[in-house]
This record gives structure tokens, sequence and C-alpha cells, in this order.
């Protein structure tokens, strides 16, 4: 049973970790250039709007499956260093706590500044301090997602390194 937990451990890891670097490097840039390249008027916006509900699906499922780890870690890691131990928790806990400070904290402070805005980023200029913090916003969920994707990388090497046997097979 412990290997079995040790699997699924490591394939939720694994699949926040693909959805985060596919959300990132594919999708939000596609979609905003799609949109942009139809001509679209409210293009940033549209492409916006998607990105948001998109992305709280990652960072709710980078906090879900952090706790997930966190929980069962400690029953699965018992024949492991303490060193060992210790970092993976602590990676993992860096993950769950990045992805809800992006989600409950940045995402909704930006959320709040389009609604300020009307919704039509698009149409408010680069020098308005909405869009100034807007933009700001962005910047720090940018850098929260990466620290997330570093750790739950760390995490990942971490959990999938063989461990020492103490018998010979």
């Amino acid at each position: 049973m412990n290997a079995f937990i040790k699997q699924v451990r490591l394939l939720l890891l694994g699949v926040w970790i693909g959805a985060a670097i596919f959300f990132g490097a594919a999708v939000a840039p596609a979609l905003f250039g799609v949109l942009r390249g139809a001509g679209l008027t409210n293009a940033d916006e549209l492409a916006g709007s998607v990105v948001s509900r998109l992305l709280a699906v990652v960072n709710k499922g980078g906090f879900e499956i952090g706790l997930f780890l966190l929980i069962t870690g400690w029953f699965v890691n018992r024949s492991r260093s303490r060193l060992a131990q210790y970092a993976e928790m602590i990676s993992i806990a860096i993950m769950a706590i990045m992805a809800s400070i992006n989600q409950w904290v940045i995402a909704a402070r930006m959320l709040d500044l389009r609604r300020s805005m009307g919704g039509a980023i698009d149409r408010v200029t680069p020098a308005d301090p909405r869009r100034i913090a807007f933009d700001s916003m962005h910047r720090y969920s940018v850098i929260l997602m990466t620290i997330a994707l570093i750790a739950g990388l760390v995490a990942f090497a971490l959990a999938s390194r063989r461990e020492k046997l103490t018998e010979t097979s």
C-alpha cells in the first residue's frame, strides 16, 4: 500500500507540474496571441477572463495537491532520512503556499482592479494607477507561479529518488 501511495503522490505532483508549465508556456500566450490576432478591441479583456479562470484551476490544484502531499508525506517517507523528509515537505509547503497566495491574494486583487476598470483593461492607459497596480500584481503572480513550480520540481525530484535498500535484492 505504501508503494501505491508513493506512486499516486508522484502522479499528482507530476500532473500539477505539467499543467502549470503547459498553462504558462502554451495556453496563456496562445490565447492572448489568437485573440489579439483576431483584431478584437477587447482581446486582452477576453483573454484575461479565460486565463483567470484557468489559472484558478492550476492554483487551487497546487494548493489542494500540496495539502494531500503534506498529509501523506509523513506516512510514506518514514524509511527516508530526516533531511530528505524535511526537504521534500518544505518544498511541497512552498508550492502550496505560493499557489494559495497566488489564488486568494494576488488573483483576488487583480480581479478587484479589473472590476474598478470596468473590465476594460484594453481601454485603460498604461499610466493609470489601476493599470500600473494590475501590471505589478501580474508580475507578482508570475513570480509566485515560478517559485511554486521550482518547489514542485524539487519535491518531485526528492520524492522520486530511490531509497537505499537495507537488504540485498
